[in-house]
C-alpha cells in the first residue's frame, strides 16, 4: 500500500509541476544515480536528469542527499552545472546541463591524445580548486564520475563522497565504502585502514590516487585493479614521471593535483598544447590587443581535426562572434569563425551564423567586405535563397561601384557564387547594369574578370537579351588593349558557342574574330584561330543542311515563252547572259494593246504627245500596218548592213554600259531605246533614275508588230532612221523630254540620207564596219548577238 502511494505521488509530481520531460536512460549503471535525457518544459532546451529512487536504495540515501547539496553550493567551470534539484518522498532529481558519460568515449577509444590531455587538465584544475580552495576531498575520482558537456569539456560529477575535512562527521568517513566499486578504486591506505585513514595523510592524497587511475584508464581504456597501475602502457612519455608519483603507494609521496597541473604547465610540459592554451585564452579574447589576438588566431589555425568540434561550437565560437561584432576582431577572426562553421549542420549554421553574416555584409569596413567575399564559397550553400536576394545581394551591389579596386574585383568574382540563387529579375536587370560598368573599368584586371564572369553566367541570362549582351561585351573585349582581356573574350566565345544562333555566328561573331587573327600577340592569334575553327565548323555544318535555293519553283503559267526568243551572243549560251535576256524579252512580250493616234507628220506618221507629268520623254507612236512579216525570219549573224543602218558605235557603247545597267535592267530596261534630239549625246544625270512608269513608255511590242506589216523591204526600221531637220522622226516620234541617248548608248542623226551613207569612224578607236544586213528581214534578234 505504501508502494502504491509513493508511485502515485511520484506520477502526480512528474506529470503536473515537474519542470522537465524525462526521456530515455543513458548511463551504464556504475553509479547510485539513473541518468536520463530530458527537455525543459519552459524553453524546450535539452538537459539531463540524475534520478535516485529512495525506496529502492534507502541505504545510500545519505550519499544522494550529500551529492545534491554539494552540487547546489559548489560552483566551478569544471563542475557539472546544476539547473535545479527536486526532492520528494520517493525520489531525488538533480536537473543539470546536457552531459554524456565519459565512459562512452573511453570504451570506444574515440578520443585523441590531445583531447585526453585537455580533459585531464580540466579535471586536475577542478581538483586543485576542491582540495586547496574548498579544503575538501572528492573521494570518488574515476571515469564514472566524469562527464562531457555539449561543448566537449570534461565536467566533474560524482559528488556523493565530497566532504570538507573541517567536519568531524563527514559523509566520506561513514559511507565511503557504500559507493559502487569502492574497493577497486580506493587508494591503498583506505583499503588497509578504512576511510578514516585519510585523516592522517595529506588532504589531497586520496584524490591524487584517483586522478592517477583516471589517467591510466583514459589512455588505456580500462582499469581492473591497482596491480595494473605499475605499467603506464599508453600514457604519454612526457606524463609518465608525474603519473607514477600520482599512483605512489605512499600517500605522503604522492603528487597533489595542484602540483600535477603545475608540472604540466611548465615550458615543454605535457599540458603545453594549443588546445589547452586556446581554452584559457578564449574567455578574454575581446580584451586582447591586436597582437595578442593575431597570436591566438594563429594557434587556432594550427589545430587539427582531432580536437572536439563541440568545444569550438559551444565555447570558442561565441567568443569569436562577440569579438568580430563588438570587439573589432576583424577579418582574421571571421576566418576562424568560418573554419568552425564548416563542421556545423546547415540548420545550425543558418541559425547561429546566418544573422551575423548578413549584418557584416552591411559593414562599411572594406577589409571585412573583402573577407566576406573571399569566404563566400564556404557559406553560400548554407544561406537561403530568400536571404541572398533580399539581404545579401543589395549589400553586395555597393561593391561594384566602390572606389577601392580590390572591392570591385572581388565583387565581380562573387557573382559566380551567388548567380544560382539570384532571381531572373535581378540577373537580367541590376546585375547586367553593374557588369556593364565593370566591363569598362579603368583596371584591366576587372575588365578581364568581367568578361570571364559573363562567359560563365551566359546560360543564366534571359534568352531575349543573352545574345545581344554577350556579343556586345565580347566584341568590346576583343578591342581591349589588355592582352589577357582579349584572350578572355576569345575563350568565352569558344565556351559559349552553343548560346548563339547560326546567323549570329556567321554575321556577327565571325567578323569580329577575324579582326584578331593578325593580333600583335601570338597568344591571341593562336586562340583566335582555335575559336575561328569552332565557329566555322558550326556555320559549315548548318550551311550543309540548308536548301540549294530559297526561290519558289517557277510555274509554267507564269512564264511566257515566245515562239522565237531573243538571243545574246552564242545561240548555245546557257549562262547568265541568256537568262538575263530571256527575262528582258519576256517583259517585252507581255505588253498588250495599241497606241492612240494623235496626228501625223509627212502625211503618214502620227505626231508625238506632249511630255507626261513624270517628266520623262514618252513618245506616242501610231503605226499603220501594211503587210505582216513572219516572226520566224531572222537576220543571220554576219549579214552586212546598209549605210542607212545604225552606226557601229551603237554596239560598242552598249557593251561598255552592260555592267552598270545590270542591277537596274528590270526597272529601266526600256530607257535603252530613248534617243536624244541633239546630234551629240549628253552625259547622264547624276541624280537617281526615275522609277519605272509603265504608262509613259512606248509600246515596244506594238511597234514591232507594226513594223512586221510594212511593205517597204529596203528601208531600215523607222525607229533608227535619221530625223528631219525639224526634229520629226520617221516613225512620227518627237522627243519632248531631255535627251537620253547617252544612257542608252545609241547615237541618232538628224537627217535620213537618200543613199546609203558611209559608216562613221571613231576618232580615238576604230570599230570594224559591220556587214550590211538584209533589208528585207525586219527581225531584231540578230542585233542582240
Amino acid at each position: 500500500m505504501d508502494f502504491l502511494k509513493s508511485a502515485v505521488a511520484s506520477a502526480i509530481a512528474i506529470s503536473s509541476s515537474f519542470p522537465v520531460t524525462i526521456g530515455d536512460r543513458i548511463d551504464a549503471g556504475e553509479s547510485i544515480w539513473s541518468l536520463h535525457n530530458g527537455v525543459k518544459k519552459d524553453d524546450n532546451t535539452p538537459c539531463c536528469l540524475f534520478t535516485f529512487d529512495i525506496n529502492k536504495d534507502k541505504a545510500r540515501l545519505p550519499l544522494a542527499k550529500n551529492a545534491a547539496r554539494k552540487l547546489r553550493t559548489l560552483r566551478h567551470p569544471g563542475v557539472i552545472r546544476v539547473i535545479d534539484v527536486v526532492e520528494n518522498e520517493t525520489n531525488i532529481y538533480i536537473i543539470t546541463e546536457k552531459v554524456t558519460p565519459l565512459s562512452w568515449h573511453i570504451k570506444r577509444q574515440s578520443l585523441s591524445e590531445e583531447t585526453i590531455k585537455w580533459g585531464l587538465y580540466s579535471v586536475s584544475s577542478t581538483l586543485k580548486f576542491i582540495n586547496n580552495d574548498a579544503s575538501s576531498v572528492h573521494g570518488a575520482i574515476r571515469v564514472s564520475s566524469v562527464y562531457t558537456s555539449e561543448s566537449g569539456e570534461w565536467k566533474l560529477g560524482g559528488f556523493e563522497l565530497l566532504s570538507s575535512m573541517n567536519e568531524d562527521d563527514a559523509v566520506i568517513y561513514t559511507y565511503g565504502s557504500l559507493l559502487p566499486d569502492s574497493n577497486r578504486y580506493a587508494p591503498p591506505e583506505v583499503v588497509n585502514g578504512g576511510w578514516s585513514a585519510i585523516k592522517r595523510n595529506p588532504l589531497g592524497a586520496p584524490d591524487a590516487y584517483g586522478l592517477g587511475t583516471l589517467v591510466f584508464e583514459a589512455f588505456n581504456g580500462s582499469f581492473m585493479g591497482s596491480d595494473q597501475l605499475g605499467q603506464p602502457r599508453r600514457v604519454p612519455a612526457s606524463m609518465v614521471q608525474s603519473y607514477r608519483r600520482l599512483v605512489n603507494a605512499n600517500p605522503k609521496l604522492r603528487l597533489p593535483a595542484s602540483h600535477f597541473v603545475d608540472q604540466g604547465k611548465k615550458t615543454g610540459g605535457f599540458f603545453q598544447t594549443p588546445l589547452i592554451h586556446i581554452t584559457e585564452e578564449a574567455d578574454s579574447l575581446g580584451l586582447k590587443s591586436e597582437e595578442e589576438r593575431d597570436q591566438f588566431l594563429a594557434e587556432l589555425d594550427e589545430l587539427t581535426d582531432d580536437f572536439p568540434e563541440e568545444f569550438f561550437k559551444m565555447k570558442i565560437l561565441p567568443e569569436l562572434l562577440k569579438s568580430v561584432e563588438f570587439g573589432g576582431g576583424g577579418p582574421g577572426v571571421f576566418g576562424a569563425i568560418m573554419k568552425i562553421g564548416l563542421k556545423m549542420s546547415d540548420e545550425e549554421f543558418e541559425s547561429r551564423l546566418g544573422p551575423l553574416i548578413i549584418r557584416l555584409f552591411n559593414s562599411p569596413d572594406r577589409a571585412m567586405r573583402v573577407c566576406l567575399l573571399d569566404n563566400l564559397p564556404l557559406m553560400i550553400d548554407r544561406i537561403s535563397q530568400k536571404d541572398v536576394n533580399n539581404k545579401i545581394w543589395p549589400a553586395m551591389t555597393t561593391g561594384f561601384t566602390d572606389t577601392a579596386p580590390v572591392v570591385r574585383e572581388q565583387t565581380v568574382k562573387a557573382v559566380l557564387l551567388v548567380i544560382s540563387k539570384l532571381s531572373d529579375r535581378i540577373i537580367n536587370g541590376d546585375l547586367l547594369r553593374f557588369l556593364a560598368k565593370t566591363a569598362n573599368d579603368e583596371q584591366p584586371g576587372i575588365r578581364t574578370n568581367t568578361t570571364i564572369c559573363l562567359g560563365k553566367i551566359a546560360r543564366n541570362l534571359g534568352g531575349s537579351s543573352r545574345s545581344k549582351v554577350l556579343i556586345a561585351a565580347f566584341s568590346r573585349a576583343l578591342r581591349d588593349p589588355f592582352v589577357h582581356a582579349r584572350n578572355a573574350a576569345l575563350m568565352a566565345l569558344n565556351a559559349t558557342i552553343d548560346v548563339f544562333t547560326d546567323d549570329d555566328c556567321a554575321t556577327k561573331i565571325l567578323p569580329v574574330i577575324c579582326t584578331v587573327l593578325v593580333d600583335k600577340e601570338k597568344l591571341i592569334r593562336d586562340q583566335a584561330n582555335r575559336t575561328l575553327d569552332s565557329y566555322l565548323h558550326r556555320v559549315r555544318k548548318f550551311a550543309s543542311t540548308m536548301p540549294d535555293s530559297a526561290l519558289p519553283p517557277e510555274s509554267a503559267a507564269a512564264t511566257h515563252t515566245p515562239a522565237a526568243p531573243a538571243r545574246m551572243g552564242n545561240q548555245n549560251d546557257t549562262g547568265w547572259a541568256g537568262w538575263a535576256i530571256s527575262s528582258f524579252t519576256n517583259k517585252i512580250a507581255a505588253a498588250r494593246g495599241e497606241m492612240a493616234p494623235t496626228g501625223t507628220t509627212n502625211g503618214s506618221v502620227p505626231q508625238t504627245q506632249s511630255l507626261p507629268a513624270s517628266g520623262r520623254a514618252t513618245p506616242s507612236v501610231n503605226v499603220v500596218p501594211e503587210k505582216p512579216i513572219s516572226s520566224s525570219s531572222r537576220i543571220q549573224p554576219g549579214t552586212a548592213r546598209s549605210s542607212t543602218s545604225q552606226p557601229p558605235e551603237i554596239e560598242y557603247v552598249f557593251e561598255d554600259d552592260a555592267t552598270a545597267a545590270w542591277g537596274t535592267m528590270d526597272e529601266e530596261g526600256d530607257n535603252f531605246f530613248d534617243a536624244s534630239s541633239n546630234h551629240s549625246a549628253r552625259p547622264p544625270s547624276p541624280g537617281p533614275a526615275a522609277a519605272f512608269d509603265d504608262g509613259g513608255e512606248p509600246d515596244f511590242a506594238g511597234w514591232l508588230a507594226a513594223q512586221s506589216k510594212a511593205k517597204s523591204k529596203k528601208q531600215l526600221p523607222k525607229g533608227l532612221t535619221k530625223t528631219t531637220a525639224t526634229g520629226g522622226g520617221a516613225l512620227g516620234v518627237r522627243p519632248t523630254g531631255p535627251p537620253r541617248a547617252a544612257s542608252a548608248g545609241v547615237t541618232v542623226t538628224s537627217k535620213r540620207p537618200a543613199a546609203p551613207a558611209v559608216a562613221k569612224k571613231e576618232a580615238k578607236k576604230e570599230v570594224p564596219k559591220p556587214k550590211e544586213p538584209d533589208l528585207n528581214d525586219d527581225d531584231w534578234g540578230a542585233d542582240w548577238e
